[in-house]
């Protein structure tokens, strides 16, 4: 089963998107999130480790798919592909669906 990664720039949106995907499906499709930047004073962003870990944690020789909201989001998800080996590369989609739609097509 492929697995889901959300990339946003506000936190709130990102977990808004997964409790409407997992409603849906359940909690059968794993989905982790990267949003925001842990900064309370400035919350609104994405930060590449955070993407790197939301793969490995739901990383599945299946495939992940990682949905994204805006330009900059786009950016960080291709930077933390290339923090990880090639072999888990090869197995990870950059999805260019709209946000919201996307992850519910997808789960």
């Amino acid at each position: 089963m492929v697995h889901l990664v959300i990339v946003a720039h506000s936190l709130r949106l990102a977990e808004g998107v997964k409790e409407l995907a997992d409603q849906m499906v359940q909690g059968a499709v794993p989905i982790a999130i990267a949003a925001g930047t842990g900064d309370p004073q400035h919350p609104i962003g994405t930060n590449v480790e955070d993407v790197v870990k939301a793969i490995e944690s739901v990383y599945s020789d299946d495939g992940v798919v990682i949905f994204m909201d805006l330009g900059s989001a786009i950016l960080s998800a291709e930077m933390a592909l290339d923090m990880l080996p090639p072999e888990r590369r090869r197995r990870i989609f950059l999805s260019d669906a709209p946000l919201v739609e996307g992850v519910l097509a997808a789960a």
